[in-house]
């Protein structure tokens, strides 16, 4: 195996006798790497240090090394770095299958502590970002830099990796840190791209009262024509799929519809110069929720293991390159006469990453804890601690971002650019390498309880995992939590309203939605039983006190 890959990467640092040898090898070559890190992933699984995205990023980092040795040190690049095919190929199969995965009731029963932990708390991050290096940057011989590339830079390192949190995390021993990382990183990510779209729409040299207005306007016009859009797209496939019942046929209709409709939401998004993180999300919410529940059985199963599959791929691909890509000399050459210039940039912005995040966790936490009366339910000091390290590592959208504004096509010509670029991918290196390899046993050392939390089962954590630590990728119902129930006071309306107002919106929410949406659209237990239905052979009726019983 050792000697085909060296030979390829020998090749790779030949030019090619053909225009159409040199795509082959790369191709070829990142094909190689994929099997060769979901191997070593495999082997890796159980290590209390290593996750994939840091193999990936390690694995990247070695195969630079070697072309670059093999082509003298004039390139390390196989592909050029197009945010496009990032934005349009890569990252829609993440973000989708991260709301199709989501566990519904649990994300909205967090969703207070959520929205403000990803939206309030990136506008936060963004500013301190923003205001930070606006003040710092001035004082060094960087280059010329305008406001609005002050402003994108607030916008790029104030998104999150999700994909890298949650592979340090686990959702078994620490139910709750997942649930909030997680729903804070897909809203983070959405936020960040959101200032970022409208940061590139608004000519904000001089910023006065008006343009303030119109730049928030536009944010909050995005935010909510996007997630409109993508519950209309999610809405329309689960309408599609409960009337025409292409199962009764072909299942892989079924399977193509539901992935040609996920896709369609994203890029009908970006046609519309919305944002495609929040509609695809929000699409795979509703369609995990309707769509799903009204094709054949054999079509769920199928679905669920493509969306995961393309999701994984895509992820290593993303940090494989990443790896390769910070070696590369067309960027370094122009810092290199200065080096001491682009590591105290990277460590400007790498504490500021430190200061803005810590600006908002702790204190938007504290307001959180402010609506849980019992102590048992509020998010101790060692567990925002945990949130504030775990959602420190920069990832491929901060790459993404800082190649479409700070390069042409893939390419940087100026020195302030080239510094911005190698700063991001020293930051991100950084970030993912030492803070994902620390997380968990930084978890392990503040929270070791939850090790065992399975076994624990005094009515007072029960209580705080009713209401907090649910974990929030799973599927099904777990049995347990129901049982718990009963262990819980009962509380007026009003108590409850106060205390914990997502349960009160999720119970009227269940009401409208059995009274008028799944009639409509469908999902689990509310498709009829027609001849060639996805639900003909699995819905079982029985009698028990004169209900019906939906399997």
């Amino acid at each position: 195996m050792g000697f085909p890959l060296v030979s390829a990467l020998m090749r790779l640092g030949v030019k090619s006798t053909t225009t159409d040898e040199a795509p082959i090898n790369s191709i070829t070559l990142f094909v190689v790497l994929l099997c060769f890190c979901v191997v070593i992933g495999h082997l890796l699984e159980k290590s209390r240090w290593m996750t994939e995205s840091v193999t990936a990023l390690l694995i990247g980092l070695c195969t630079g090394i070697v072309i670059l040795l093999n082509t003298e040190w004039k390139s390390s690049r196989v592909l050029v770095f197009n945010e496009d095919i990032f934005f349009i190929y890569l990252l829609p199969p993440i973000i989708f299958n991260a709301g199709f995965q989501v566990k519904k009731k649990r994300f909205f029963q967090n969703f207070m502590t959520i929205t403000l932990l990803g939206a309030v708390g990136s506008f936060i991050s963004f500013v301190i970002i923003w205001l930070g290096s606006l003040q710092l940057f001035e004082k060094m011989d960087i280059g010329f830099l305008e406001m609005n590339d002050y402003l994108a830079l607030g916008a790029i390192f104030s998104a999150t990796d999700t994909v890298c949190t949650l592979q340090v995390l686990n959702q078994d021993e620490t139910p709750l840190l997942y649930s909030l990382v997680f729903g804070e990183g897909v809203v983070n990510d959405a936020t960040s791209v959101v200032l970022f779209n409208a940061i590139q729409r608004f000519d904000l040299s001089h910023i006065n009262s008006t343009i303030v207005m119109k730049f928030i306007g536009n944010f909050l016009y995005l935010f909510l024509t996007s997630t409109l859009l993508g519950i209309a797209v999610g809405l329309l496939s689960a309408y599609i799929m409960k009337k025409l019942y292409l199962g009764r046929h072909s299942t892989d209709r079924e399977v193509a519809l539901m992935i040609l409709m996920a896709y369609l939401s994203y890029m009908v998004a970006e046609l519309f110069d919305l944002s495609g993180i929040l509609t695809v999300f929000f699409c795979g919410i509703v369609m995990s929720h309707y769509t799903w529940h009204n094709v054949t059985e054999s079509s769920r199963v199928t679905t669920k293991h493509t969306f995961a599959t393309l999701s994984f791929v895509s992820e290593i691909f993303i940090f494989l390159y990443v790896g390769m890509d910070a070696l590369d000399i067309e960027k370094w050459k122009f810092v290199s006469e200065s080096p001491g210039t682009s590591i105290g940039v990277s460590s400007i912005l790498l504490g500021l990453v430190l200061i803005g995040r810590a600006a908002f966790v702790f204190p938007l936490c504290f307001a959180s804890n402010l609506t849980r009366k019992h102590q048992s339910d509020k998010i101790g000091f060692k567990q925002q601690v945990t949130v504030w390290w775990a959602g420190l590592m920069r990832g491929a959208v901060s790459v993404a971002l800082a190649y479409n504004w700070f390069t042409m096509s893939g390419h940087t010509q100026r020195r302030g650019n080239a510094v911005m670029i190698t700063s991001t991918i020293t930051v991100v290196l950084f970030t993912n390498v030492v803070c994902g390899l620390l997380t968990k046993p930084l978890v392990r050392w503040l929270l070791p309880q939850h090790t065992h939390i399975g076994s624990i089962m005094s009515s007072e954590l029960l209580s705080s995992e009713m209401s907090l630590a649910m974990p929030l990728l799973t599927n099904g119902d777990d049995p347990k939590w129901d049982m718990a129930g009963d262990r819980i006071p009962r509380r007026t309306v009003l108590r409850m309203l106060l205390m914990t107002p997502v349960r009160s919106v999720h119970h009227y929410w269940r009401m409208f939605d059995d009274s008028f949406m799944r009639p409509v659209f469908g999902g689990r237990g509310f498709v009829p039983l027609t001849p060639g239905s996805p639900n003909e052979d699995i819905v079982h009726q029985s009698v028990l006190g004169g209900q019906q019983i939906v399997e």
